[in-house]
């Protein structure tokens, strides 16, 4: 059977993030097993674990993923979804990377559209990496009120990814200042209490900042294949 070690591997994990949270701010946080470029086994491995919640990256890979499984877990989409394709939110209970105000239109008019609004967290560039996609940190308080007034979509939060090979002291410098940036959501009166940070290789760091939700991959499954 695959992943025979999952359930030995997540509990040295789980113990490491109530420590990290015990450090931090005592927070409860959700474990995101991201199966990218993983079988639909990994999806029911986790599940056999006990993990309720996986990520995908690619709608293309997810959809047939999740038609290939029985499992209920709950579907993230943390990778960039394209305008166009709105409408396979329909297949995720959460969309982590609403990373544009044109892209909040259009999933704000597809939950019009459907009668129901869809959760989402906002994706924040607090390094201001070139390669990665989100609203600048000012960018997103600037838009606050315009997210509020959209009733096709509720803001849980925001998401953000740290440098790779950051030192500690520059992934706490963008952890907190992701934490600032939820804090700001919520004053401006959007339900915004989860902050989604932290992978394979700093999600301890990043729970020590706040983290509610870490994303892990490889730490869980092992090596990708190429």
């Amino acid at each position: 059977m695959p992943f025979q070690d999952l359930p030995d591997r997540l509990s040295e994990i789980q113990e490491r993030i109530r420590a990290a949270a015990s450090r931090g701010f005592g927070q409860q946080v959700t474990l995101v097993a991201v199966t990218k470029t993983y079988g639909p086994d990994a999806v029911e491995a986790a599940w056999a674990a006990g993990i309720r919640d996986v990520g995908e990256n690619r709608v293309q890979e997810a959809l047939p993923k999740r038609q290939a499984t029985s499992v209920p877990v709950n579907w993230h989409l943390i990778g960039h979804l394209q305008r166009n394709k709105v409408k396979a939110l329909d297949h995720f209970e959460l969309l982590q990377s609403l990373d544009s105000l044109r892209l909040a239109e259009a999933v704000h008019a597809h939950g019009i559209e459907r009668a129901r609004a869809m959760e989402s967290l906002v994706q924040v560039n607090v390094s201001g990496e070139g390669s990665k996609g989100g609203f600048s940190p000012g960018e997103l308080e600037s838009c606050a009120g315009r997210l509020a007034a959209m009733p096709g979509l509720v803001v849980r939060g925001v998401m953000t990814m740290a440098p790779l090979g950051a030192s500690e002291t520059e992934l706490r410098r963008v952890f907190a200042g992701a934490r600032a940036v939820r804090d700001s959501l919520r004053s401006a009166g959007l339900p915004a209490a989860d902050l989604s940070m932290g992978m394979s290789s700093d999600y301890e760091v990043a729970v020590e900042e706040g983290a509610t939700c870490v994303r892990l991959g490889t730490i869980l499954f092992g090596a990708r294949a190429a």
